[in-house]
This record gives C-alpha cells, sequence and structure tokens, in this order.
C-alpha cells in the first residue's frame, strides 16, 4: 500500500477529466470554475492534486444535463489509456491483467481520494470480482454515476491490457434500477446487470484476467509501482484544512446558502469539531459564509446582467434589499455602481 495518500484529495488528471465531460455536456463553467483545482496552472500540473470536493460538485452539476448511466459513459468514453498517467500503465504494463488490477488497487490513492473511495480485488475459484465502494457525501445521482464508471473504466483497463474484449460475467450496482439501460449495456459490455445490490462490483472469469499479457516486460510493473510512489510523494495538495473547508463550504452552496450541518458531513467531522477547527484558524462560520457570499455576488454582478432580486435569490438572502444592505457593508457603494464600476475597470472597488 502506498504511503503518501493525500486524503481529501484527488489527482489533476481525474479534475482534467470531469471538466472535460462537464464542457462536453454544455455544463455553464460559472458553477465550477471558482472551486480549488479548476484554474489552469492547476488543472494542467500533474504534480497538483484538488480537493476531491471540486471533482464530486462537478459530477452533481453533470448529472443535472443526462441521466447518471450516460455520464458513466461518457466518463469512460473520454478516458483513453494515458488519462490517469502510471496508474493505467500499472494495469495494461503488468504480466497479466489480475496483477495489473491488484497493483491499481495498491496505488489507487494516485487518481483517488482513498479516504472516500476503494477498490478490491477478490478471487473466488475461477471467477475474480473487483468492487468499488464510495462513501464520499455527493448526490444521488453523482454517485451513481461515479460507481457505474468506475467499473465500466476497470473493464475498459483490463481489455486494454489483454488486448481483446473482455465480457464480464456479471454486474452489481448499488443503485437504482435507471429507466434505460443502453449507457450501461454499452459501458460493461453485457446485460447481466443486477441493480440495488449491496455493493457495486463487475465479476470476470479467472481464465480471462489470468492469461498473459501480450505485451508486457520482466520488471517493468515494479518499475511503475516505484514510479506511483514517487508520484505520491512529490504530489503538491491545494490546500491546508482552510482550504480545504472552502472548497467543501464552495461545492455544497445550491444557492440557498449551505448549512453548518452539511459542510460538516461533507468534511467527515461533527459540526462542534467543525467550529473548533475554524477557531483555531483565526475564523468563523458567519465569517466564511459572509465571504463567500460577497464573492459569489461579486462575480455575478460583474459577469451577468442578473437583477438584484436573482442574485439575492441565489446567494442566500431573503431579498434585494437585504442584498443592498450587505454590499454597502463590503464596499461602500450600491450593487448598481459596484457592477458599472466592475464593466468600467474591474479594479476600481475593492473590499
Amino acid at each position: 500500500m502506498v504511503s503518501h495518500a493525500h486524503p481529501g484529495t484527488t489527482s489533476s488528471a481525474l479534475t482534467r477529466l470531469s471538466v472535460n465531460v462537464a464542457s462536453l455536456l454544455g455544463v455553464p463553467r460559472a458553477g465550477y470554475g471558482h472551486l480549488l483545482g479548476v484554474a489552469a496552472e492547476h488543472l494542467h500540473d500533474d504534480l497538483c492534486r484538488a480537493p476531491a470536493a471540486t471533482s464530486n460538485r462537478i459530477a452533481e452539476l453533470s448529472t443535472a444535463h443526462v441521466p447518471w448511466p450516460e455520464l458513466s459513459l461518457l466518463l469512460a468514453q473520454q478516458s483513453a489509456v494515458g488519462t490517469f498517467g502510471v496508474w493505467d500503465y500499472l494495469i495494461t504494463s503488468a504480466p497479466t491483467p489480475l496483477e495489473g488490477i491488484r497493483d491499481a488497487a495498491a496505488h489507487l490513492a494516485v487518481v483517488a481520494d482513498t479516504s472516500t473511495d476503494t477498490l478490491r480485488v477478490t478471487e473466488d475459484g475461477e471467477q475474480v470480482t473487483i468492487s468499488h465502494v464510495n462513501h464520499a457525501d455527493i448526490g444521488h445521482e453523482a454517485a451513481c454515476a461515479v460507481r457505474g464508471y468506475a467499473l465500466g473504466l476497470y473493464r475498459q483497463r483490463l481489455g486494454e491490457a489483454a488486448r481483446r474484449r473482455l465480457v464480464p460475467l456479471r454486474v452489481t450496482l448499488a443503485a437504482e434500477a435507471p429507466r434505460r439501460h443502453d449507457a450501461l449495456i454499452e459501458l460493461y459490455g453485457t446485460r447481466a446487470i443486477d441493480f440495488e445490490a449491496p455493493a457495486s462490483s463487475i465479476t470476470f472469469l479467472a481464465s480471462d484476467l489470468t492469461a498473459p499479457t501480450p505485451h508486457a516486460q520482466p520488471g517493468l510493473s515494479a518499475v511503475l509501482r516505484r514510479h506511483a510512489e514517487q508520484t505520491l510523494a512529490t504530489a503538491i495538495p491545494l490546500h491546508d484544512w482552510l482550504d480545504l473547508f472552502r472548497t467543501a463550504l464552495a461545492s455544497a452552496n445550491d444557492g440557498a446558502g449551505p448549512s453548518l450541518a452539511g459542510v460538516a458531513r461533507r468534511m467527515a467531522v461533527s459540526t462542534r469539531t467543525l467550529q473548533r477547527r475554524l477557531d483555531e484558524h483565526g475564523t468563523t462560520w458567519n465569517g466564511e459564509l459572509e465571504t463567500l457570499r460577497r464573492d459569489r455576488i461579486t462575480r455575478l454582478l460583474h459577469t451577468t446582467d442578473l437583477g438584484m432580486d436573482a442574485i439575492a435569490a441565489r446567494s442566500g438572502y431573503a431579498d434585494a434589499r437585504a442584498l443592498r444592505r450587505a454590499v454597502q457593508r463590503w464596499y461602500g457603494t450600491t450593487p448598481a455602481a459596484l457592477r458599472s464600476a466592475a464593466r468600467g475597470c474591474p479594479d476600481t472597488v475593492r473590499p
């Protein structure tokens, strides 16, 4: 097992994939462009690791545009071998596909947040079952898409290792049956899909995964494992604890305003612990919430033509009057004046 897991973060490659698919689906960038890890200098730097909350929020926004089975399929279609760097080659270059998926399970932290995601490989006589468990606190549809995609990705990589089409014996999904199964049948190459299962898994004949990989090179797997360890050892998580909190706060903002309990749940701590950690960092829940609202309102005033009532509703204020009072307190001016100043000279008014 790897020694540098960087809990709470995922690879920039996973964030890039999420952003790419969201763009293909027409998800407005305004909904996620402000999240930590999406800036170009971080998105295209393979040393950076973004908060897991960033890709989770993008998945939530994406499932508002397409049903989760279609999102799972699209994610897989955009995951060509090499998308996840060394982690992909751990599977495709091992002596057998089975050894490759074992290495991938041991080094899942290269790609995913292993504090919430687990890949397990179980051998049972003539069958091998690969399970993916996801405990992230994301919307039901988005969670289903993540689980569905993960199983499809494993099948895809194993087939690339074997250099032939692998048909699973069965697939189980910890999800309610969708109205249409077409996307999942294409993703898994089988109709043998069971829903509402205790865990999400994909099962193959052991003989499919133990046959020698056609292009394996002796000793290459050991080199790739060392490279995977080095990748994690030199990674740069894009947060200290306060940054992680702010990303969770921003990703929980659904327009009505995030709740203390909801953000605490996303960070897997109690509300009391969350407030104590904020105090240790010299800030408060109310202060952070006001900063989030200020930034959101400023962005909406600068980049949209929405009216004051609409901006107030999207920012958790009761009405335009409350919004005007807040802007006056922050900037010493009115929302209209702030918008006009930004259109003429973006740096004219500062908080």
